[in-house]
């Protein structure tokens, strides 16, 4: 195993331009899905993250088939069935993760199909499936650069709204706030979050960068503000360090860093000043005594 000094000489040997590139690209991707991940978790909704990653799946396959940008190809894809999702789930007969269901496994069938049509069709599965963040094109990493930008200010703007919709949809409507477009703007938002992760972390874990930091954030503050920043960081660090390990010991990159943010989860939860296991115990042990 190596240690941290050496692996910061890795980060500036050219000839591993990759591993920087990398690095970069993993903690962007990780800090957007912290933000956006405490409205899901907020809302409860922690099914459409890895149903959102199976609907972006038949534009990936779609653009690795016509060599073209994979990043447009899943967003374009998540775009198209967020509207349809988004559409559907206002008739409440029909409970939003049943309509959720339905179209994300279409998408996913769709893209296996599309992909099972192409040559090294195992590599490229697993590659979408489990993440691959060697060989990132510079026009990659601007492209999340940008986008992590839009989705983090649109969030910040639509703050009070989404938080409201979240809530209590009843009082939202009831002061004229547009539901629909905010539910819509919210699943958008999503989607960008899993659409420039799926790289890092593929298909599979992308659940995780959703939904882990910013449960770990829950546990150790009330404040939706300072969740959002605790995920963020959360996020951010667990993949350096995930990079880290998984430079280290030879091992998946989007694995290791799902197993560092729940390693931090798993503090949080013991040391959660509230309603941590360490604060529980404690408080049994005084009542005993008492």
């Amino acid at each position: 195993m190596i240690s941290l000094w050496e692996f910061f000489q890795d980060l500036t040997n050219p000839a591993l331009a990759f591993l920087p590139k990398a690095l970069l690209i993993a903690v962007m991707s990780a800090t957007v899905c912290g933000v956006v991940g405490t409205h899901v978790v907020l809302r409860g909704m922690a099914f459409i993250g890895d149903a959102v990653a199976h609907a972006v799946f038949p534009g990936i396959a779609i653009a690795f088939v016509l060599q073209g940008s994979m990043l447009l190809g899943g967003a374009v894809a998540g775009v198209v069935i967020a509207v349809l999702v988004t559409l559907f789930s206002q008739n409440r007969r029909v409970k939003e993760d049943t309509v959720i269901g339905i179209f994300f496994a279409f998408a996913f069938a769709l893209g296996l199909i599309i992909i099972s049509q192409t040559r090294g069709y195992t590599a490229s599965l697993s590659s979408f499936l489990f993440g691959s963040i060697t060989g990132v094109p510079d026009s990659d990493m601007v492209l999340v650069a940008v986008v992590g930008f839009v989705v983090i200010a649109m969030l910040l703007v639509l703050h009070k709204e989404l938080v409201t919709v979240s809530l209590d949809r009843e009082t939202a409507r009831a002061q004229r706030l547009p539901v629909l477009w905010l539910d819509l703007v919210l699943y958008l938002l999503v989607t960008a979050a899993v659409v420039i992760s799926v790289r890092t972390i593929g298909n599979i874990l992308v659940l995780a960068l959703l939904v882990t930091p910013a449960a770990a954030a829950r546990m150790l503050t009330d404040r939706m503000g300072v969740m959002m920043a605790l995920s963020a960081l959360i996020g951010g660090v667990s993949s350096f360090f995930g990079l880290y390990l998984s430079w280290s010991l030879d091992v998946p990159t989007g694995a290791m860093i799902v197993m560092v943010v729940t390693g931090v989860f798993f503090v949080a939860w013991l040391l959660s000043p509230k309603q941590g296991i360490v604060v529980w115990l404690h408080s049994r042990r005084e009542m005993v005594e008492a």
